[in-house]
């Protein structure tokens, strides 16, 4: 029985004897890049070559402007509202968002889900249960106002009916599909 460096041997050789000539294509060794000639029929291409089309011309600057890091420590934004931060990075960071601090029941699962490292799943899937129910929340309080919030234009239906009517219609059947096993599950469970 042959050796596995007698039957490499052989296929090695059997691809220099000419054999293998036969299929042989010849390709460039470095690849070719197209000229602007052939590349011409592309509808749109080239457009921003000539510097009088590109919007920004007036503002750049060849070379380009350098952007000089701050010297010395960012000043420290002030907290205003509870800021959530990571266990990994202590303190705060010099700037940061203050538009939707955490608050109700959605603020208690953000707090909660901070107490877990970014590469934790249940940081992020806790967060993402926050966002629901923070949608819930803002519905709630809308309602307490004395709006009704119109849910049907926010979740973009009118539009999905235009442009994606199959998915719309197949998004409506998997949440019938969904509220007609609770319903079911839940009658089962009376039983």
């Amino acid at each position: 029985m042959p050796t596995h460096e007698q039957v490499y041997e052989t296929s090695h050789q059997h691809h220099h004897t000419g054999h293998a000539d036969e299929h042989q294509q010849d390709y460039p060794m470095v690849p070719q890049r197209p000229s602007r000639e052939q590349l011409a029929h592309i509808k749109g291409w080239g457009a921003d070559l000539d510097r009088k089309n590109r919007p920004a011309v007036p503002m750049e600057r060849t070379p380009p402007r350098f952007i000089h890091a701050h010297e010395g420590k960012l000043p420290q934004q002030p907290e205003t509202v509870e800021i959530l931060t990571s266990t990994e990075r202590p303190g705060i960071t010099p700037i940061f968002g203050t538009v939707q601090p955490p608050k109700g029941l959605s603020g208690m699962l953000r707090r909660l889900a901070f107490r877990w490292s970014e590469n934790d799943m249940r940081h992020w899937l806790i967060l993402l249960a926050a966002d629901r129910v923070n949608v819930v929340e803002g519905i709630g309080e809308d309602l307490a106002k004395g709006k009704v919030p119109n849910v049907l234009a926010e979740m973009g239906i009118k539009s999905e009916w235009q442009h994606n009517k199959a998915g719309l219609v197949k998004k409506a059947a998997i949440g019938a599909a969904v509220v007609g096993t609770a319903v079911y599950l839940m009658r089962r469970k009376d039983r």
